[in-house]
């Protein structure tokens, strides 16, 4: 085959319309070689080496070479585990710039850098992997966009639906069933308008990039259907795609077309902590045999371990600036190419430590910073990992927002019926200033979720109180053991139709709480539909029933749903739930009302001494309609209506006296979660049920 020098840049495989440009990047290693297959081939058909090198950069430029040439590397170095050197040319490597994967990444023994059945790691395997190993895929990136612009949705309008590609789709009856499962499915109409139903304006992936399945899992029968165990940080997953040799990047575009054509963003759910390769004693496929030594952050006084802050064996290096190099190409790619218009960072703390304390100055936080690509975007943070000080909540620099882990804890605890969460209920339904105001963010710093995919479904969490996770194959040892949860007496299901009813009054308290509340709401997929996981609250290796989406809906998954149509369209038309900054408490108009009041059941505004009241259950918020303060798409002033929030979370009735306001008018309620909602006369008291929630819009005279 004929070769040519090439260049150093881009790294990957690059088309150019008349060959292809190969590229990776290898400070120790000591020779590189290239491996071209056919389509089936165990072995590849040709080996060409990399003799040209510059800044440790090996690189050729074939000219015969087409999109869709399966290819792969081999990497030659030293075998010095505990110098961190895990170099091993038996091992077929894929590309960590590769845009696509052909197949599912399974590790039987051959593919791993030492004798695993032996069980030590300092040992060196000659057995060839090629025939176990997925394929890199030179790609073409032609795709006809047409007139496809980013939604750009502000931060004030934003509603995001966290779901997962396949489980979203896998069972819905109204998608043809080749498309189920599938990126081009997740695009179909019923989703598409399912989504925009609820008002949703960013549907947030769960992991798209191409992941590795775990061992442990695959000898057990299970798999990574979460998809935290990334490979591929260019690679559209091909599980989710129709076809295969690349295809799954034309369908991921499609997909985004076609969602962006509706007007609702792409966010990714991205995992740059890790690689799924795990710690020393898991398998070379990728990062591990190209550079171990700089990919890894690493324990060098102990053998040339991993340092582990993620719990998944090992953590990548963003202070070597070829690994950040990486992480920042890849974010680029995703929006620039795949037109994508955000990402969530996965234990994002990891990625800001430099090396190993967390610093908000890092290296990482300062090149996103500056990134004009990244400045269009929406960033947002799982700020937390398990490393010292690894809970950063409030933490993270001014353009970030982050995941408020300590919302969903609050707002469960509130209506679980816990003392003393009012005084930081109030925080919570007014954007958390406690926590983003120091750091000159606004409400959108605070992401609001009272589920994820991470623990119990919203359905579960009013109907379990402990985890039953034993079909995970862990004893029940794994997932979170504090989910404030409740059941009302009876462990999971029941065919008791009071309790029935209190489970789903419950469940609206939790969803109109979230959409009520400043601050950007993050809605679980199928909260709305009343899912569950039958009490698995850590369901990551379920691709099953247990976790997809079953669109034949009771009579109670469809009052659900209406529900959660209804409130979530309360929020999009009323800007006084979408406030771009912080109530300050002081007056918005001549009459001296202010911006936000804190009620109590008497009629009254909160005293000192009703905050200390730990055995204080309820709580009113009362919203001037003057306080909105957002802005329609040509930037003038929105205009809000007055409302009235009242939350009890007691096991007892509490009758509310309406405020008197100074404007002639009258309260009606909009929502009632545990009856019709009815027109108020002004000044009139109103009784609240037990364990219920109650919106009042005040129409003036």
């Amino acid at each position: 085959m004929r070769t040519r020098p090439g260049k150093p840049h881009p790294l990957g495989a690059t088309w150019d319309g008349e060959g292809v440009n190969f590229a990776l990047f290898s400070q120790h290693a000591t020779s590189v070689e290239l491996c071209l297959f056919e389509p089936g081939a165990k072995t590849e058909s040709i080996r060409i080496p990399l003799t040209e090198r510059t800044n440790r950069v090996f690189h050729v430029y074939l000219p015969d070479v087409r999109p869709g040439q399966l290819y792969g590397y081999r990497v030659d170095g030293p075998f010095a585990p505990e110098r961190g050197h895990r170099f091993n040319r038996n091992k077929l490597l894929i590309d960590p710039y590769a845009k696509a994967i052909d197949g599912t990444i399974r590790c039987p023994d051959e593919v791993f850098g030492y004798p695993v059945e032996q069980g030590n790691d300092t040992l060196f395997d000659t057995r060839d992997s090629a025939p176990f190993v997925p394929r890199s895929v030179v790609v073409e990136t032609a795709f006809s966009w047409g007139d496809d612009r980013p939604p750009r949705i502000p931060w004030s309008r934003t509603v995001i639906y966290e779901c997962h590609v396949k489980g979203m789709t896998r069972k819905h009856p109204g998608i043809p069933g080749h498309l189920r499962g599938t990126y081009l499915g997740l695009a179909s109409e019923p989703i598409i308008d399912h989504l925009k139903s609820l008002s949703v304006t960013a549907v947030e992936l769960l992991p798209v990039h191409h992941a590795i399945e775990d061992r442990h899992l695959t000898d057990h029968g299970l798999s990574n259907y979460w998809g935290y165990n990334t490979i591929g940080f260019f690679a559209p997953d091909a599980r989710f795609a129709t076809g295969s040799r690349g295809q799954q990047v034309a369908e991921f575009k499609t997909m985004v077309k076609a969602l962006h054509r509706a007007g609702i963003e792409v966010i990714l759910d991205v995992v740059f902590n890790h690689t799924g390769e795990g710690n020393q004693r898991g398998p070379t496929v990728c990062f591990r045999g190209v550079d171990n030594r700089s990919y890894y952050k690493l324990d060098h006084s102990n053998s040339g371990s991993y340092l582990d802050f993620t719990g998944c064996g090992n953590s990548l290096d963003l202070s070597n600036p070829r690994v950040l190099q990486l992480v920042l190409d890849s974010l680029r790619y995703w929006v620039q190419e795949m037109h994508v218009d955000g990402f969530r960072f996965d234990l994002a703390v990891t990625l800001a430590r430099d090396p190993v304390e967390f610093d908000v100055c890092s290296r990482f936080f300062a090149t996103v910073q500056q990134d004009p690509v990244l400045a269009e975007v929406k960033l947002i943070a799982e700020p937390w990992d398990i490393g010292p000080g690894g809970y950063r909540v409030g933490g993270f620099p001014a353009s970030w927002a982050e995941w408020n882990g300590r919302y969903r804890d609050c707002v469960r605890r509130f209506w679980r019926g816990d003392d003393g969460q009012v005084p930081e209920l109030a925080s919570r339904l007014s954007g958390s200033s406690d926590i983003f105001q120091g750091s000159d963010r606004g409400p959108f710093a605070s992401i609001n979720f009272v589920t994820c995919h991470d623990g119990f479904t919203l359905k579960d969490l009013v109907s379990y109180e402990q985890k039953h996770n034993w079909a995970n194959g862990e004893q029940n040892r794994d997932g979170a053991n504090d989910n404030y949860s409740m059941n009302f007496g009876v462990e999971g299901e029941t065919s008791n139709p009071q309790l029935q009813r209190l489970r789903l009054r419950m469940a609206k308290n939790l969803l109109a709480t979230l959409a009520f509340s400043q601050g950007v709401p993050l809605i679980s997929h199928g909260d709305e539909i009343g899912r569950s996981q039958k009490g698995n609250n850590n369901a990551y290796c379920q691709d099953n029933d247990l976790t997809w989406l079953d669109w034949e809906l009771d009579d109670g998954a469809r009052e659900m749903l209406e529900f959660a149509r209804s409130v979530f369209a309360l929020r999009r038309n009323n800007p006084v739930f979408r406030r771009r900054r912080f109530f300050d408490g002081d007056p918005v108009n001549h009459h001296g009302v202010k911006d936000v009041s804190w009620i109590r059941p008497d009629g009254g505004e909160m005293a000192l001494e009703d905050w200390g009241d730990a055995k204080n259950h309820a709580l009113g918020m009362l919203i001037h309609g003057e306080a909105a303060d957002d802005v329609d798409e040509r930037g003038r002033p929105t205009q809000g209506q007055t409302l009235l929030l009242l939350l009890n979370a007691g096991p007892r009735a509490r009758s509310f006296t309406l405020p008197v306001l100074p404007e002639p008018g009258h309260f009606r309620e909009v929502v009632n979660t545990a009856q019709v909602p009815r027109r108020i006369p002004r000044g009139h008291a109103i009784v609240v049920a037990p364990h219920a929630l109650v919106l009042l819009c005040y129409d003036t005279a």
